[in-house]
């Protein structure tokens, strides 16, 4: 299976959040209760759009077919980094995180985070990311845990 990874487009943004969704609710959906997983799986398109475009943002591609993405914030946060439930233990989330990674590098940043939920977390760990604080977030009303997770990628 060839994974090719490619910048966002604004036409992938369906599909973007077809994966979102998907992750969210197919997977996700073991770690948190159906209150959690409907609060989070929610999207405002039109903010979707503008968030896509204002940060690096990365395509998995399968077979023509989008299998996931991630971004990188300026700062060095990861906020999103989703795999379609067909591709999961496939080495798409790696592929990305590869990615990532590689662009963190270019802009010369020495640390990346992000807010791991519980079912992404150990995947992070596997990664070489750290534990830093269990956190309690409100989302529309309902309250789940994640995991502010960072890994350092070269020495300060």
């Amino acid at each position: 299976m060839a994974i090719v990874i490619r910048p966002y487009e604004a036409s992938d943004l369906d599909a973007v959040i077809d994966v979102f969704l998907r992750a969210v609710r197919e997977l996700a959906s073991r770690d948190y209760d159906a209150a959690q997983i409907d609060a989070w799986a929610q999207v405002d398109r039109d903010l979707w759009a503008r968030r896509r475009l204002d940060r690096p943002t990365w395509i998995a591609v399968v077979d023509r077919e989008i299998a996931g993405f991630s971004d990188l914030e300026r700062d060095g946060h990861i906020d999103m980094l989703f795999v379609h439930p067909r591709y999961r233990r496939m080495g798409v989330a790696n592929a990305l995180l590869d990615q990532v990674e590689h662009e963190a590098l270019v802009q010369n940043l020495a640390l990346i985070d992000t807010d791991a939920s519980i079912t992404a977390r150990p995947f992070f760990e596997a990664c070489g990311f750290e534990l830093v604080r269990r956190q309690t977030v409100k989302v529309r009303g309902a309250q789940l845990v994640n995991f502010k997770m960072k890994k350092r990628l070269f020495p300060v």
